[in-house]
């Protein structure tokens, strides 16, 4: 997990950052694309975090990295904020899907009512909300999990002795770990539940069942307008390629939502089965599924930039006259005129 999660996370930090340098071109300016942006924002900071999270949690630890280092507090601190930071990006990432569709759901089914409901100040807006909002919906993240002392009995190479028999020149240090908060633990894991109920329902199934009927709508938008283009087929040239081009923006960001629904729903579905089993099953399911979980999640913010070059005729314009080296210019066909 440990290498294929870098790979995924150096490849997506440079693919988000190419998608926030096309995306906020002049020519590429509209509500769609803003709410790309802040979506690409948002998946550039959960992989440029993780990066040093998958080196301190799963490269090699040989002798030359103690166990008193590796559970150091500071690194349990780390390990806490990599919790609460991953989750309030992933958090921001889910809304800002949701209003894409919201969105796109709008241009395709009321296109008159587009502009006044869809400007770029109400998408700015919309942006501005998601960032300050999900730090708010996290709050029973933030006080559930806490940094605890452990004690442990370490050899002189400082690893963790794990059985009687090596014990011979072993003494007790202090180890810290991320636990349950006592706060969490409190009035019968009280706090722990409101935690679960919040993650599984408010950010992940209420979205996932949103996005279900908004894809839903969507699909059958793009069916109809598909039959109406066909009765159009003597209409102008100009706009057939107007909405086969809406078609092709819609197509794309409907990929967009279902691979979000392909990752985050069976994270719902975990979160509210940890809340109706309780803690066995949260540490005998949840926590062994954390790194497929992790994975999908990755490759999800990962992927977008693959879909835009796919998918989107603009985006690969934008690209190649961004990023295409000027010397290649030298070699492009010349129409020859007598």
């Amino acid at each position: 997990h440990g290498y294929v999660s870098l790979v995924v996370c150096l490849f997506g930090s440079v693919a988000n950052s190419l998608n926030i340098a096309v995306l906020t071109r002049r020519e590429m300016t509209s509500p769609t694309n803003a709410l790309l942006t802040g979506l690409a924002v948002a998946d550039l900071l959960v992989m440029l975090e993780y990066i040093p999270f998958a080196c301190h949690m799963y490269m090699p630890q040989g002798a030359w990295r103690s166990a008193t280092d590796r559970y150091s507090y500071p690194w349990a601190a780390f390990v806490l904020f990599h919790s609460n930071f991953a989750q309030v990006c992933h958090t921001v990432s889910i809304w800002l899907t949701v209003t894409l569709a919201v969105w796109r759901y709008i241009a395709v089914a009321h296109p008159q009512r587009n502009r006044e409901w869809c400007c770029m100040k109400t998408t700015i807006a919309a942006i501005v909300s998601a960032y300050i909002v999900s730090p708010l919906l996290c709050i029973p993240l933030f006080l559930a999990f806490s940094i605890h002392p452990k004690n442990a009995a370490v050899d002189k190479y400082g690893q963790i002795v794990r059985t009687s028999k090596d014990m011979g020149d072993a003494k007790n240090m202090t180890l810290y770990i991320v636990n349950i908060s006592e706060l969490g633990k409190a009035n019968g894991n009280l706090l722990s539940h409101i935690n679960f109920w919040v993650y599984s329902v408010v950010i992940k199934l209420m979205p996932c069942a949103a996005l279900t009927e908004l894809s839903r709508r969507l699909i059958c938008a793009l069916l109809q307008t598909k039959r109406r283009r066909q009765q159009l087929t003597s209409g102008s040239a100009r706009v057939l390629d107007k909405q086969r081009q809406t078609d092709r923006t819609t197509r794309m960001l409907l990929a967009v939502l279902l691979l979000f629904l392909l990752t985050e729903f069976p994270q719902g579905i975990l979160g509210l089965l940890s809340v109706w089993f309780g803690e066995n099953f949260f540490k005998n399911c949840y926590q062994k599924l954390g790194e497929v979980m992790d994975i999908l999640a990755l490759i999800n913010s990962a992927i977008n930039f693959i879909l835009y070059c796919t998918m989107s005729r603009q985006f690969r314009s934008t690209f190649s006259l961004l990023f295409r080296p000027s010397m290649f210019d030298r070699w492009l066909l010349v129409p020859q005129h007598n």
